[in-house]
């Protein structure tokens, strides 16, 4: 008489230690509520005229496009790496909300290569705020290079321009609403990925 395959299963699964199960058990289970609650969905590989470089396994993505002939755009975005609360508004205006914070770095480079300007930035799901701008020159050595001023510490209309400039070149709102749409993505494709490696190790 042919072993029942299912009894092997049990008979090693026993073989764990009771501590050891029990983990396994509740990972096992926070990977398929995870999987099934809110499934992530494909990442983008696009926007607008942006193409989306994944970086599976890091806390980041990077996108670069052009604009005109001569610029290159390349930006670097984390995924959530701070919050900030809020009053809530509506007919249930008690209490706050949160709202969750990705940096940029914007880069914005000749295509000749020889210079180029950062922007750092912070985005929040209705707006971006710079938060630095500085020019850098590539075939220039500098050991420590002059980053400017606050951003919020320079003129109205100087804000104002710079704000525009980046807006010309697709990074506006609609880009906040995109790359909060990515990264609660890909935080969730980030957590089941990472449950598994956990599963895998523990159940060695």
């Amino acid at each position: 008489m042919l072993p029942n395959p299912r009894s092997r299963d049990i008979t090693t699964s026993t073989a764990k230690s009771p501590f050891q199960s029990n983990i396994l058990r509740i990972i096992r289970n926070e990977i398929e509520y995870q999987s099934d609650y809110a499934p992530p969905h494909q990442p983008a590989t696009e926007f607008k005229s942006f193409s989306v470089e994944d970086c599976p396994g890091e806390q980041c993505i990077v996108m670069k496009g052009k604009f005109g002939e001569d610029e290159n755009i390349k930006m670097e975005a984390t995924m959530f790496d701070g919050f900030m609360t809020v009053p809530r508004t509506g007919l249930d205006a008690s209490g706050r909300d949160v709202r969750l914070h990705i940096s940029l770095l914007v880069d914005i480079s000749k295509v000749d290569g020889s210079e180029e300007i950062e922007f750092l930035c912070s985005v929040w799901p209705n707006r971006i705020e710079i938060q630095k701008l500085y020019k850098l020159r590539r075939n220039k050595i500098t050991g420590q290079p002059y980053l400017g001023p606050n951003f919020g510490n320079l003129k109205y209309d100087f804000q104002t321009a710079i704000r525009e400039f980046l807006r010309v070149r697709g990074i506006d709102s609609e880009l906040c609403f995109f790359l909060h749409e990515y990264m609660m993505n890909k935080d969730r494709i980030e957590l089941i990925q990472w449950l598994r490696k956990l599963n895998s190790f523990i159940a060695q």
